[in-house]
């Protein structure tokens, strides 16, 4: 290169970085073409996650319902859900599938939202958000997945077994208490299988051993007759009922665990002391009990039980990422 060109090179100014707001500021109309344009794909993200929701609504309430299922079907009772009004069952359909576009698009949404942010912030802070967002993601999807794999079966089948172990009272009709002679001539035995046959002729019984359903094959289609032991009582879950409690557990179980992140926001700006959170230990521990008792959905003890240890790991945890973000 020329020295001429060398001195022209210097003398122009260098071009503003649009990646950094120190160099570069965008205007009104730029932040909100932006905004427009964001706010148009975050839409389009909604709408589709929803229309894939509609489609397929059916098939993830089956899977929201999958503990509860499990566990009657182990205290061999009634694997079925009851509604009392004529839209309940439609309207948990809705419910089920508003709620799981929403999950889907969560990500999409919070991205495009990052976009319209990230022309605002500095490199640093940029790198600190690629540093802790996918944890963040990562206790959320842990937090559901701890509900929907141990919190909610759990809990679930707990109280099914206990209200199914209380028994009759003596004497009072149960069907083991009569006794008459056996005449092989009258005797009906009904074969046990491990499925429902692929053929069955009409009006074929037969006992399905992994539902603990009795069948009968009747004018082209299967028919089911539950059964299960003679006891006091029995459980009538509705399935709205049964929709909120699964949902309310799976969002207060999601949110909680981000508490590692709170803690750590808090000790790296200042705002708390790192030496002040291990102090107040012991109280924080006693404001967790009663957090948990009183976000935790519905009557489920066990669920606040459940809930209260991992939130005490989770608080340690976030002592942990505070001092080692300090410094």
């Amino acid at each position: 290169m020329s020295e001429t060109a060398e001195q022209n090179a210097e003398l122009e100014p260098a071009c503003a970085d649009p990646a950094d707001p120190e160099q570069y500021r965008m205007s009104v109309g730029e932040h909100l073409e932006d905004l427009r344009r964001r706010l148009i794909y975050a839409i389009l993200g909604i709408g589709g996650a929803m229309a894939f929701c509609l489609v397929y609504g059916r098939q993830v309430m089956s899977v929201f319902c999958a503990p509860l299922i499990g566990a009657l079907r182990r205290q061999e009772l009634n694997a079925q859900l009851y509604y009392t009004q004529v839209g309940d069952a439609f309207m948990s359909y809705l419910q089920i599938s508003l709620i799981s576009a929403a999950a889907i698009a969560a990500p999409w949404v919070l991205y495009q939202l990052w976009l319209f942010i990230a022309a605002g912030l500095y490199r640093h802070e940029k790198r600190l958000v690629h540093r802790f967002a996918p944890l963040s993601l990562g206790l959320l999807i842990s937090g559901m997945a701890f509900v929907y794999f141990i919190v909610l079966p759990w809990t679930v089948e707990f109280f099914i077994e206990f209200g199914s172990d209380v028994p009759l009272p003596p004497g009072m009709g149960s069907a083991s208490d009569v006794r008459i002679d056996d005449d092989p001539a009258t005797r009906t035995i009904v074969p046990e299988l491990d499925g429902d046959p692929t053929r069955p002729a009409e009006g074929q019984l037969w006992v399905n051993k992994r539902d603990g359903r009795l069948k009968i094959f009747h004018r082209g289609n299967i028919r089911t007759v539950p059964f299960g032991p003679e006891k006091l009582a029995a459980p009538m879950i509705t399935l709205p009922d049964y929709i909120d409690l699964a949902l309310g557990m799976l969002l207060v179980f999601g949110l909680s665990f981000q508490l590692p992140i709170v803690v750590m926001v808090l000790g790296r700006t200042g705002l708390v002391p790192v030496a002040t959170f291990r102090s107040i230990r012991r109280y924080v521990y006693f404001a967790l009990v009663v957090l948990a008792c009183m976000i935790t959905p519905g009557d489920m003890i066990t669920a606040s039980l459940l809930l209260l240890a991992p939130l005490a790991l989770l608080y340690e945890l976030g002592i942990l990422l505070a001092v080692w973000t300090g410094r």
